[in-house]
């Protein structure tokens, strides 16, 4: 019997509303603040599959290694201060350490950086969505004045004066001068091998009962059920990849309308992206001006039903009315069960100024 409840737990079979509003013998479907979480998302839970390639940046190895060395590289900034693996760091989650994230001359960012891990499976990139693609996005930090602070083409000198690059390059591209779109490539390409897999989830969802401790088996249950978490964070990535209001902090000195600033579509007014689960317990704080200083926060603060009561409020965001109990299984299951395991990701090291191509 713990068999099936645990392999149930895992699958969360869940049903399209449209299936459901097609058949006579079944009830018509309540509204969506009455309905329970295992009847809201169309994929279920479990482990990730290799992350999807375009067919205009096929990966090599030669090229994920360029990625790599770009992603580490402070040179790509305006002052030789800043890389990538600054707020999206291996050590911090693939994040940093907030609140929100630090860039050139010291200047503070209003959102905290997302993960650049399993980045490859989120259909648009950033908070607001305003990337289509990970190329796209490579692109935007480096001329952006508080991040890295450069320009284009100040950035594509720096890296045409060092001839390991140039030759580097050259190899994996078979062309020359560089240019922008291949810089973003090869960022792109490494930041595609960024995949957090085989956590405890991962084994448990292969069938390993053993994986998860009696208390993550609960707060897996509840992750699935009462706790509503996987309205929003459904799917291997355990994220929906869209955009809700759930009625976080304002800095009414500053407001950050989010995707709406992307869509000017009242319905998207101070929403963001559903952020993934995975080594979430990693990267504290959260929520994505840093609101919320650790995990148990962030489920006291849903449990709540949200913060601030935003008119444009996700209708899905309703207090939950979970026990501490129920908590503290909640807290355990993402801050433990979550966490990868797999060393091409969990051990990744910057690499030192001094290996860098000179």
């Amino acid at each position: 019997m713990g068999k099936i409840v645990a392999l149930l737990a895992v699958t969360v079979l869940f049903i399209p509303l449209a299936a459901l509003a097609g058949s006579d013998a079944v009830k018509p479907v309540p509204p969506i603040t009455q309905t329970s979480a295992l009847w809201l998302g169309p994929v279920k839970l479990g482990v990730l599959p290799a992350p999807p390639i375009p067919p205009d940046n096929p990966q090599t190895a030669r090229k994920i290694l360029l990625g790599k060395q770009l992603y580490f590289d402070t040179r790509l900034s305006r002052d030789n201060t800043i890389s990538c693996a600054t707020c999206h760091s291996p050590a911090m989650g693939w994040s940093d350490k907030g609140p929100t994230s630090k860039g050139i001359d010291g200047q503070m960012g209003g959102r905290r950086a997302p993960p650049a891990s399993n980045s490859a499976y989120n259909p648009l990139q950033f908070w607001d969505g305003r990337s289509p693609s990970l190329e796209d996005q490579a692109k935007g930090p480096i001329q952006n004045p508080i991040e890295m602070g450069n320009t284009h083409q100040v950035m594509i000198r720096t890296v045409s004066d060092i001839p390991e690059y140039v030759e580097e390059f050259r190899e994996v591209f078979g062309t020359s001068p560089i240019t922008v779109d291949q810089v973003a490539q090869a960022i792109a390409a490494f930041e595609r091998t960024i995949v957090t897999t085989d956590s405890p989830f991962d084994r448990f969802a292969k069938g390993d009962e053993t994986a998860l401790t009696c208390i993550e088996k609960k707060g897996l249950e509840i992750f699935n059920g009462k706790g509503r978490c996987s309205c929003c964070h459904w799917g291997p990535n355990f994220s929906d990849g869209r955009f809700h209001n759930l009625g976080t902090h304002m800095n009414m000195g500053k407001p950050d309308n989010g995707r709406y600033d992307i869509t000017k579509d009242p319905k998207d007014m101070r929403a963001f992206k559903t952020p993934t689960m995975r080594d979430v317990g990693l990267r504290p704080p959260y929520l994505h001006m840093g609101n919320e200083k650790t995990v148990e926060d962030v489920i006291v603060f849903y449990n709540k039903g949200g913060g601030f009561k935003d008119p444009n409020m996700d209708p899905m965001m309703i207090p939950l009315g979970l026990s501490k109990g129920e908590i503290r299984a909640l807290v355990a299951f993402l801050e433990h069960a979550m966490t990868s395991l797999n060393p091409e990701v969990a051990d990744v090291k910057p690499i030192p100024a001094s290996e860098l191509p000179k």
